[in-house]
């Protein structure tokens, strides 16, 4: 009996030793991810915390290492937002991609921007997780910072965007700022393991041979036919563009029309609201506009989206 709890104190404190060297070598090397802490304001936006500051990686190996700031008004970027009627602005919504955490704070598109239209200033409201409800229900919420800003390019993103017909708070998002994950959030060893997907493939693993122990479920039914499933995304569109009214004299959407069907174009112009189509400057370029290792607009692709904004913006100043 000695020997064995002998051998379980040992196996104890090696595991032990071991845990506290990988965190450690987590911690030295930066392999973790500084997830900023999310909230929702007073005018239920989700955002994340004003003045926070960090590092975003991506990859077991540092593939991607980038530089993130939250400005006062919760949204990454080196400007502070502070539009007036004497400042030529121009604010760009959407999710993840505008966000813009795979790449410097002080490189992102609004800053491209800035440098190829002087004088003009750019606030990139992104928010990684946005869809049209999220970003329709920002102008609301700020429509007196809106009404001051000259122009605004809503992403959208076809048929992600377009999941749901009205707005409300994402409370699974906010789940992650609850007391368990916010514990879990201080060890960097944990947080590192999350990243590189193995903490998920442990949970699969749980959950796979919880689901082994119970009754077979019945069978689903059959999944939606993709034209009704179409024509649900469409009618969410029609929904959110009625329930929250956009100026069409300095608004315009911001698509990939090789995602995007001719019915979305249609309800666009059903509208009157204009549209900036990146896609074919993208798919021009002879080198890749992506990351590797994920979809998101690497710097080159960047460059090119910075070149057809402010290419959309310069034209409009000229009228």
């Amino acid at each position: 009996m000695r020997p064995l709890l002998h051998l379980a104190k040992k196996l104890i404190l090696f595991t032990a030793v071991t845990l506290l060297v990988l965190e450690a070598l987590v911690r030295i090397f930066h392999l973790y991810k500084d997830t900023p802490a999310r909230f929702v304001d007073a005018r239920e936006v989700e955002k994340w915390r004003p003045g926070q500051h960090g590092y975003a990686v991506t990859g077991n190996r540092r593939q991607n290492f980038s530089e993130y700031r939250i400005n006062a008004s919760g949204y990454n970027s080196a400007r502070e937002y502070t539009p007036d009627a004497d400042t030529l602005e121009i604010a760009l919504v959407g999710d993840s991609f505008i966000e813009g955490f795979h790449q410097d704070y002080q490189a992102s598109i609004g800053r491209k921007m800035e440098a190829r239209l002087p004088g003009v200033q750019v606030y990139e409201y992104g928010y990684a997780g946005y869809d049209l409800a999220d970003e329709l229900h920002l102008l609301q919420a700020y429509r007196e910072d809106f009404q001051n800003i000259d122009y605004t390019l809503i992403y959208l993103k076809f048929p992600d965007d377009l999941q749901r017909s009205t707005y409300q708070v994402s409370y699974d998002r906010l789940r992650l700022e609850t007391g368990p994950y916010r514990l879990l959030k201080m060890s960097k060893l944990v947080v590192y393991l999350q990243n590189i997907g193995l903490m998920s493939a442990a949970r699969n693993a749980v959950s796979q041979g919880m689901a082994a122990l119970r009754p077979t479920p019945p069978p689903a039914g059959p999944a939606p036919a993709p034209e009704a499933q179409k024509a649900r995304y469409l009618e969410n569109l029609q929904a959110l563009l009625e329930q929250y009214p956009v100026d069409t004299t300095k608004t315009a959407f911001l698509l990939d029309s090789r995602n995007a069907p001719e019915e979305v174009l249609h309800i666009l112009g059903q509208q009157g609201i204009a549209y900036l189509d990146y896609g074919p400057a993208l798919a021009g370029s002879a080198t890749p506009v992506t990351l590797i290792y994920d979809q998101h607009w690497n710097d080159h692709g960047r460059e090119i989206l910075a070149d057809t904004l402010s290419a959309w913006v310069a034209l409009r100043l000229r009228r």
